[in-house]
């Protein structure tokens, strides 16, 4: 059992710090504040909601988000998806400064003065630094973030526990640690600065965010446990994005209702 337990940690840790493969890494990268090439809009109702924006995360290509893309497009929504820039493996800083031009992109094609996040992983950490250091409150309505490690995953130490250094160099890595000098600043004072409205998705299968609660956010954030009301709901680090009872909050949380998940939603 122990031996099980070191191997599924060795390999959730691999998928944290290393790059993609080149299956994965296939699709051209969106460069940075370059419009999405899945950008669309769909629905009567579209005009009336503020475009979404889908931010990936560390070695989140593009194609991964495109069925969650194609459910908010089916509810009516003008939906784009943020490749990370260099797949999110640089300075999350950097990447969230990049970010912050794409999302002023989007707002001027749209003629939108607010725009909504959806933000997987480590996009909810450049997601909240935008918000937090580089005036994005103004032009955010809400963020929602899935799995999203805001205050830090101790398997992101697992490639210093098996001899391969700190995160094998990988500066985001390094950043997404317990204790980080990134994380201490981020989590400095407001966690949910503005009048934005904060929802986080979290999954006691996570493979990759470690301890689960360090998923959560405090001040005012609301903070939800897939199974809390769905226990024997499995969902696992990636399946936030496909899970059928995740997407039932995020489609809560962005039509500002009360948080209801559909524990049998496919």
């Amino acid at each position: 059992m122990l031996l099980r337990k070191i191997l599924v940690t060795a390999t959730a840790a691999a998928a944290l710090l290393l790059p993609a493969t080149a299956a994965t890494a296939a699709p051209t990268p969106v460069p940075a504040g370059a419009a999405s090439t899945t950008t669309a809009s769909t629905g009567v109702g579209a005009s009336a909601t503020n475009p979404v924006i889908v931010v990936g995360g560390l070695s989140g290509v593009a194609i991964a988000y495109e069925p969650l893309a194609a459910r908010l497009r089916g509810d009516g929504h003008r939906v784009s998806i943020y490749q990370l820039p260099g797949l999110g493996l640089g300075d999350i800083a950097a990447s969230a400064r990049s970010f912050s031009g794409y999302v002023a992109q989007v707002r001027a094609a749209t003629g939108a003065a607010r725009v909504d996040l959806v933000a997987h992983s480590e996009g909810g950490l450049v997601s909240r630094y935008y918000l937090k250091y580089l005036g994005g409150t103004g032009s955010v309505g809400r963020l929602v973030t899935l799995g999203s490690p805001h205050y830090g995953t101790y398997v992101a130490d697992i490639a210093k526990f098996l001899g391969l250094g700190d995160c094998i160099g990988i500066v985001a890595c390094q950043q997404m640690t317990i204790g980080s000098a990134f994380l201490n600043d981020l989590n400095a004072g407001d966690d949910t600065p503005g009048a934005v409205r904060y929802t986080t998705v979290r999954t006691l299968q996570d493979e990759l965010v470690r301890p689960t609660q360090n998923a959560t956010l405090a001040d005012g954030a609301t903070n939800v446990l897939v199974q809390t009301p769905c226990p024997l709901r499995i969902v696992g680090h990636l399946g936030l994005v496909l899970d059928g009872t995740t997407y039932t909050v995020i489609q809560d949380a962005l039509a500002d209702r009360a948080i209801t998940p559909n524990c049998f939603a496919v």
